[in-house]
């Protein structure tokens, strides 16, 4: 079968011939009909991420959508090592394999499965959210943050904050269900008071796509404003401004602040496998939209470094044979 085969340590992807499975009890052999590409898809790739095995040669992609071998439509996540999902077919554990609602397409699925996740899996799983409380979302304006806002607002939040640097996405952003919208794109003092005041009002979940410098001034603006009955929960889940800050230790004693992270390794697979399946119901009812381009998987080189914030990159498999 023809596969996006990662052949040594740093090297990207290349599209080439790769044994195809065979069938293994509590495995489904799945036609691939799509997998989108991710910061963690990549990472992995490259063996920079802590779920890294280090075994070469490899299919690239952890995720994807398609069929089982009785017809059914599936979203499928972490196939058995060495297949993953960009290529024709992959192995998946039963237990990883969601089925798909007819209303979402397979390109869709596949494109929004992990950012969805991300947001909903963080205010769920992690943050305990209950509807009507006030969710901040920093890094609103990539791929992910949108949904977020999308998803907050869905699942009842009271007040939506976003935070971003592209003006123009931040405003559409209110169109979204963003109640406020911060510009991240000014000096710190200025910053520090528009985070302050909205901590003063109330926040209840913060959740984190950026870490970095804003991360730092959003922590300590929870420390100094936020009301001593008033407990902000910080949901970490990206990091792109960074992958460390330097944090006052009188932060974290100064104001009911609690620091989670939300990812992979954090929420049990059952439970990850769980927000993924109302995801996807959620998906038409609430109207959750992203921007996608599909691909041929026979350009995975070409297009291996479009992670554009503006829209998620889906290869299709080509079949000869």
């Amino acid at each position: 079968m023809k596969a996006a085969v990662v052949k040594a340590a740093g090297e990207r992807p290349v599209y080439a011939d790769f044994e195809s499975p065979n069938a293994l009890a509590g495995h489904r052999l799945i036609d691939v009909a799509a997998s989108a590409l991710s910061h963690v898809t990549r990472s992995k790739a490259s063996g920079s991420h802590y779920s890294s095995t280090g075994g070469f040669p490899f299919v690239a992609g952890l995720d994807g959508t398609g069929r089982c071998e009785d017809g059914r439509r599936v979203y499928f996540f972490w196939p058995h090592a060495p297949f993953g999902a960009m290529a024709e077919r992959s192995l998946v554990p039963e237990e990883n394999c969601v089925p798909l609602p007819d209303g979402i397409d397979d390109v869709t699925a596949a494109a929004i499965a992990i950012p969805a996740m991300s947001s909903w899996a963080a205010l769920i799983e992690r943050a305990r959210f209950v509807a009507g409380e006030t969710v901040l979302v920093n890094g609103a304006t990539g791929t992910s943050g949108r949904l977020a806002v999308q998803i907050a607002k869905h699942l009842g939040a009271g007040k939506i904050v976003a935070t971003g640097r592209d003006a123009a996405t931040l405003q559409s952003l209110e169109y979204a269900g963003a109640d406020v919208t911060i510009s991240l794109e000014q000096d710190e003092d200025l910053l520090s008071r528009a985070f302050e005041s909205q901590f003063r009002e109330g926040v209840d979940v913060v959740l984190d796509y950026l870490w970095g410098a804003s991360a730092r001034s959003l922590l300590i603006a929870a420390a100094r404003a936020s009301a001593e009955d008033g407990p902000v929960r910080f949901v970490q889940i990206g990091a792109i401004s960074g992958a460390d800050i330097l944090l006052p230790a009188a932060v974290l004693r100064a104001a009911p602040i609690t620091l989670l992270g939300s990812g992979i390794g954090s929420i049990p697979l059952p439970r990850v496998l769980h927000t993924m399946q109302q995801v996807f119901d959620a998906a038409v009812p609430a109207g959750l939209r992203i921007a996608t381009e599909a691909v041929p998987l026979a350009d995975v080189g070409t297009h291996w470094g479009n992670l554009s914030s503006l829209q998620r990159t889906v290869f299709i498999p080509r079949r000869y044979d």
